[in-house]
C-alpha cells in the first residue's frame, strides 16, 4: 500500500466520528458512477465500513486510477462524457451487472439529474442522494430560486426562468441591466457560466454557454441573473434525513475563483459582519426544511457586506467537502450512506463543533502563465506531500490526462489552529507538489495564497480575474532554471541518447571544439522555446570543480548542478536551491521552490523551423474536439481573426490567424477529434507594400 493511501486511510480512521457502535454495513454493495479523485474518495469510505464497491469507466478511462482503486470496473462507452457517465442506461445496467443495490454519483455527470435518480428508484436500487422530486426542485437554478423566494430566503431579481430558446434568453437579458450573468440552469461547478457586459456580445455569449452546458450537463437551457461584481461566495453544508430534520456543518468560503470555477475554499469561512453567519445558516436550514431534503447538500449565497442573497442549491456532494470533514470530524460520504439506508441523521445539530480551520486548493492542468491554457497529456512524474496534508487525486504517474472531462488533477487540503496558519502550511504543500508532463496552477496558487488580499479576507469573486491576476503577472522562466535545464540537457539527456557518437564526450558542447578566446561556443547548440520565448543556448566546458558556463540568449550564467538523490542542487553565485528536472519527448520540466515550468528542447539543427513562429501555420495547442470552422480556404484574414473553434476540459479556445494573410488551406471539420500540435490552416503573408 502507498504512502499517500496509508495517510488516507489513517485519516479516515482518526477523523471519522464514531457516532453508533459499529453495525452491519448499510449496503452490501454500491456503484460509484463516477471517475477521478472522488470516486476513489467515496470508495475508501465505502471500503472502511465493509461496503464493497463496483466502478464505471469510458473508454479512455480504463487504465485510470479510480479503476485500480476501486478494483472492480465496468466500461460504459466512449471518450466523452454523452458517450460515457452521461448514459443512464449504461450506468444503470452496469449496476446490475455487478450486483450493487446503489448508486452514488459524486459530483457532476448526472448527480443532479432527476431522470437519472428516478431511473435508479425504477431499477429498484436506491440512489444515495436527494429524491427526484427534489433534485428537480433545486437542482434546476430557476425552480431553485423559486423555492428561496418562498422559503423566506433573499434571492437577487431574474434566473426564475430557463429555457434553451436562444432569442428567449437574450429577450431576458437585454430586460436586465449590464452586466448579466448566464448561467446553465442544470449542473455547477462554474461550467458554461459567462458575464455579458455589452448587448453585442450576447449572441456568441449565449451560443457558447449552451454549448457548455449541453456538453457538461446534457442540458443546454441557461437563466439570466444580474451581476453582482465585487460580492463574496459563501456557502452552507446542510444534511436532512428526508422526515423534516436538517442540521447544518457550518459554512465555507468559495470566493477565490477564476472564470467562475472555485481555486481555494476554506472552512469556516474568512471574517464575516457580526450576525451575517447566524443568517445564513438559518436560511440554509430553513429552505432545507421546507422541501423535507433527503441526504447532504450545500446552500450557496452571494456575500456583499453585510447582505446576502441565495444563489443556488447543490443537492449532492461537493467538490470542497473535504474542508468541512476536516474541521468538523465528520465524514459526509458515509452520512450520505447511512440517510439513504434509512438510518436517518447520525448526530443532533448541537453534536456539531468547529475545531480549527481547513483550507483547499485544486491542483488543475492549466497553464497560468498563458492564459490558463488547458494542458493535456501523459504524467511523467507525480509527487504529493506526504505528511500533514490530505491528498484527494485520481491520478499517478503514467496517467493520461486528456481533453474530455475536468482539468482537476488533485485536491490538497490542510488544517491548522487558525487561518493564517492553514495557509501558510497549504502554501508549502503546493511547493512540495510536483507533477511533470503537464502544466499545473501550483505556482499560481502559490502566489495567490500569499497575496494581501487572500490573508487578510478582503477578496471579491472578481479579484483573481481582475486585479490579483494582474499583480500576479508571470514574466517566464527565471534566467538561472532556463541555464539549469539547458546543462541538465546537456549534462543527462544526450548521454542517456542512443547515437550521438563523438557528441557524448564531456569536452564537446556544440558544433565547434573551443577556440580562442571565446569561452563558450560560437554556434548555439540548443534551443529552448519558453511559450513563445525562443532562446539560444551556448555552453562552455565543464570546469574539474563542476561548474558551466551558460549563454542563454545574450546572457551567461556560470553554474555547478549536481544530483542530490532524485533531485539536483543548483547553485549559481552564493545562491543555492533545490529543483527538480525531468526530460520527455523533447520537453523539460523544471520545478523550483515557488515555481514550475514546461520548456521544449530543440536540436539547432532544427533551428529554422522552430524560429519560424510566424510560418502562417496554426496548430491546436492540445488535444480537443473541434467545434466549428470560421473561414473558407481564399478568405482574407486579419491578425486575431478567429480560423477554428475547439474544445478542451469543457472549455472553448479559439484558434486565430497570427498575421494578415489569405487561407491556404484547411485541414479539420467539425466534430473532428484532433491531437495537439496537429496543423489546422495555413495562412500565407499578404507582403507589405
Amino acid at each position: 500500500m502507498s504512502a499517500q493511501r496509508r495517510s488516507q486511510n489513517a485519516w479516515l480512521a482518526q477523523r471519522a466520528r464514531a457516532i453508533t457502535p459499529r453495525e452491519p454495513a448499510m449496503f452490501r454493495k454500491i456503484l460509484i458512477a463516477n471517475r477521478g479523485e472522488i470516486a476513489c474518495r467515496i470508495a475508501r469510505t465505502c471500503q472502511r465500513l465493509g461496503i464493497a464497491v463496483a466502478g464505471v469507466h469510458s473508454s479512455v478511462d480504463r487504465d485510470a486510477l479510480h479503476t485500480a482503486v476501486i478494483g472492480e470496473s465496468i466500461g460504459i462507452g466512449g471518450a466523452t462524457a454523452t458517450e460515457s457517465y452521461l448514459r443512464i442506461d449504461a450506468v444503470i445496467d452496469a449496476a446490475r451487472r455487478s450486483g450493487a443495490q446503489a448508486i452514488h454519483p459524486g459530483y457532476g455527470f448526472l448527480a443532479e439529474n432527476p431522470e437519472f435518480a428516478r431511473a435508479v428508484e425504477a431499477a429498484g436500487l436506491v440512489f444515495i442522494g436527494p429524491t427526484p422530486e427534489v433534485i428537480e426542485r433545486l437542482g434546476n437554478k430557476a425552480s431553485a430560486k423559486a423555492e428561496a423566494r418562498a422559503a423566506g430566503v433573499p434571492v437577487l431579481g431574474g434566473g426564475e426562468q430557463a429555457s434553451f430558446d436562444s432569442e428567449l434568453v437574450a429577450a431576458w437579458a437585454r430586460a436586465l441591466p449590464l452586466p448579466v450573468l448566464l448561467k446553465p440552469a442544470a449542473g455547477g461547478g462554474g461550467k458554461g457560466m459567462h458575464v455579458v457586459w455589452q448587448t453585442q456580445a450576447l449572441p456568441e455569449a449565449i451560443s457558447t454557454a449552451m454549448r457548455e452546458a449541453r456538453s457538461s450537463f446534457g442540458d443546454p437551457a441557461l437563466i439570466v441573473e444580474p451581476y453582482v461584481e465585487r460580492g463574496r461566495h459563501v456557502e452552507v453544508q446542510i444534511a436532512g434525513d428526508g422526515r423534516g430534520e436538517v442540521i447544518h456543518l457550518f459554512e465555507r468560503e468559495c470566493t477565490l475563483q477564476r472564470r467562475h470555477q472555485k481555486l481555494i475554499e476554506e472552512a469556516p469561512a474568512a471574517p464575516l459582519p457580526a450576525g451575517l453567519r447566524e443568517h445564513l445558516l438559518a436560511d440554509a436550514v430553513r429552505l432545507a426544511q421546507r422541501l423535507h431534503y433527503r441526504g447532504v447538500g450545500t446552500v450557496e449565497f452571494l456575500v456583499s457586506g453585510d447582505r446576502h442573497w441565495f444563489l443556488e442549491v447543490n443537492p449532492r456532494l461537493q467538490v470542497e467537502h473535504p474542508v468541512t470533514e476536516e474541521v468538523t470530524g465528520v465524514d459526509i460520504v458515509e452520512l450520505m450512506l447511512r440517510v439513504a439506508a434509512g438510518k436517518g441523521l447520525p448526530l443532533r445539530q448541537s453534536e456539531v463543533v468547529l475545531r480549527g480551520h481547513a483550507v483547499e486548493a485544486r491542483v488543475c492542468a492549466e497553464d497560468a502563465e498563458h492564459g490558463f491554457m488547458p494542458s493535456t497529456g501523459e504524467i511523467v512524474e507525480v509527487m504529493f506531500p506526504a505528511r500533514d496534508v490530505r491528498v484527494e487525486t485520481g491520478v499517478r504517474a503514467g496517467s493520461v490526462v486528456t481533453p474530455y472531462y475536468d482539468s482537476m488533477l488533485a485536491k490538497l487540503i490542510v488544517r491548522a489552529p487558525d487561518r493564517q496558519t492553514a495557509l501558510d502550511r497549504l502554501a508549502l504543500a503546493l511547493g512540495d507538489t510536483r507533477v511533470f508532463g503537464v502544466t499545473t496552477n501550483c505556482s499560481f496558487l502559490q502566489h495567490l495564497i500569499a497575496l494581501p488580499q487572500t490573508r487578510d479576507g478582503s477578496f471579491h469573486t472578481r479579484s483573481v480575474d481582475e486585479a490579483l491576476l494582474k499583480q500576479i503577472g508571470v514574466d517566464g522562466t527565471p534566467l538561472s532554471l532556463l541555464a539549469a535545464a539547458a546543462a541538465w540537457w546537456l549534462l543527462e539527456a544526450r548521454k542517456a541518447g542512443a547515437g550521438y557518437g563523438a557528441w557524448s564526450a564531456p569536452d564537446v558542447t556544440g558544433w565547434h571544439m573551443h577556440a580562442g578566446d571565446e569561452p563558450v561556443t560560437a554556434v548555439p547548440t540548443l534551443l529552448l522555446r519558453d511559450g513563445a520565448k525562443l532562446h539560444e543556448i551556448r555552453f562552455g566546458l565543464p570546469a574539474p570543480d563542476g561548474q558551466m558556463l551558460v549563454q542563454v540568449g545574450q546572457e551567461r550564467v556560470l553554474l555547478s548542478l549536481r544530483r542530490i538523490g532524485e533531485q539536483w542542487r543548483l547553485g549559481v553565485g552564493d545562491d543555492v536551491q533545490t529543483v527538480a528536472i525531468a526530460h520527455r519527448d523533447g520537453r523539460l520540466f523544471v520545478q523550483a521552490p515557488g515555481s514550475s515550468h514546461q520548456l521544449e528542447a530543440i536540436g539547432y539543427l532544427a533551428r529554422a523551423a522552430a524560429a519560424n513562429v510566424t510560418s502562417g501555420e496554426l496548430r491546436t495547442p492540445m488535444m480537443g474536439t473541434i467545434l466549428q470552422t470560421h473561414a473558407a480556404v481564399g478568405d482574407t484574414l486579419r491578425v486575431g481573426d478567429v480560423v477554428v473553434t475547439m474544445e478542451s476540459m469543457k472549455m472553448e479556445l479559439k484558434i486565430c490567424a497570427e498575421h494578415d494573410g489569405v487561407l491556404r488551406s484547411l485541414t479539420v471539420v467539425a466534430g473532428q477529434t484532433v491531437e495537439r500540435g496537429l496543423v489546422v490552416a495555413l495562412v500565407d503573408a499578404i507582403e507589405a507594400e
